[in-house]
């Protein structure tokens, strides 16, 4: 695990207002979930089920899929190593810049990985390097917010059945475009989607991740899935935002014009490059200075917090990532980053 991911407020002695740095959507209302886990806190006193079949069953019910076609696990970082592990040695192909957690469980697992920039289109038939036999893209993608077109995955799918796909799905909540619903990829016997309740419902503390794919795939995984992986209040919380779950805060039309407007905002300021995002987060770059100066300044005299995205492969010292917030909030970054670039 790379040190600099988001969310590291504890390095600051400044108390942090307002928190740009992570991708989860923190305001959301989990009064009955916490209501919930407290009158379950005896449960904690025995065992969760070795596996946790049960919330696997209701996800599986949810999405028209086998029992078998959806694996719990603990985040979705523990899917992404528990995959590198099961196909431990493999050529491993990343999409960049993107995830780091991705290349560091391969290479934990002897992967062989190489990076790409650029996926094949037409002209080169849609395929992939011959010695690849597994590749990695997150979808939408962190830290850059850009999605690859439904239609073209499928024909990169269908063209490469060597491959597997590894798809992380983790913030296709924050996005309104087509993604794959997990029993369209459970048609393909290559596609392992992974999904996170921690981005959909704002619980990191948690854990709770899913993988969902053709039962062969996800039988493999499970012969190498450490035993009560799953904490028993995690799969508590798992049922009940399955049966219950939470008033939704988002309308994500307007939570995306609102991530336009401050992507146009700061795009005004000058001294900036703002990438183009489908989601609610976007990638930054300076056109002078450190993007680790600009978040210290943030930090420490305005109490924000911004992603640092220098340690992302393919990007440099200039780069940040934020993730839209509330108006006010937004407005405030702008302004502080105003008063940056002119000192």
């Amino acid at each position: 695990m790379i040190e600099g991911h988001g969310d590291d407020s504890y390095k600051y002695s400044h108390p942090i207002q307002a928190n740009f740095s992570s991708n989860v959507y923190n305001r959301v209302d989990l009064s009955a979930l916490k209501v919930h886990l407290c009158a379950r806190i005896g449960n904690i006193g025995n065992y969760p089920e070795p596996e946790p079949y049960t919330l696997e069953a209701r996800l599986a019910a949810r999405y028209h899929l086998p029992a078998d076609a959806v694996c719990v696990t603990n985040g979705a970082t523990e899917a992404i190593y528990l995959i590198a592990q099961t196909f431990r040695g493999t050529n491993t192909a990343i999409v960049q810049p993107t995830f780091s957690e991705y290349a560091d469980a391969c290479r934990m697992h002897g992967h062989k990985v190489t990076s790409l920039y650029q996926l094949p289109g037409q002209t080169g038939g849609w395929l992939l390097p011959d010695e690849v036999r597994m590749i990695w893209l997150c979808n939408p993608n962190n830290p850059t917010g850009t999605v690859v077109d439904k239609a073209y995955l499928e024909e990169l799918i269908k063209r490469n059945p060597q491959v597997c796909f590894v798809i992380d799905q983790s913030y296709e909540y924050f996005t309104l475009c087509p993604l794959f619903s997990p029993a369209e990829a459970f048609e393909f016997p290559n596609v392992l989607l992974l999904h996170s309740m921690t981005k959909r419902y704002a619980v990191p503390g948690l854990r709770l991740g899913y993988v969902t794919g053709g039962s062969g795939l996800l039988g493999r995984l499970r012969t190498n899935r450490m035993p009560w992986s799953v904490n028993q209040l995690a799969i508590e919380a798992g049922l009940h935002l399955l049966e219950h779950d939470v008033p939704n805060p988002l309308d994500m039309g307007v939570y995306l014009q609102e991530t336009a407007r401050l992507r146009t905002a700061l795009e005004t300021l000058g001294g900036l490059e703002v990438w183009a995002t489908e989601t609610h987060f976007m990638l930054v770059g300076l056109r002078m200075g450190k993007a680790s100066a600009l978040k210290d300044y943030l930090a420490e005299e305005h109490g924000i917090l911004i992603r640092d995205a220098s340690n992302f492969d393919g990007l440099d010292e200039r780069f940040f990532r934020i993730a839209t917030q509330t108006p006010e909030e937004n407005d405030l970054l702008v302004n502080a980053i105003a008063k940056w670039l002119e000192e």
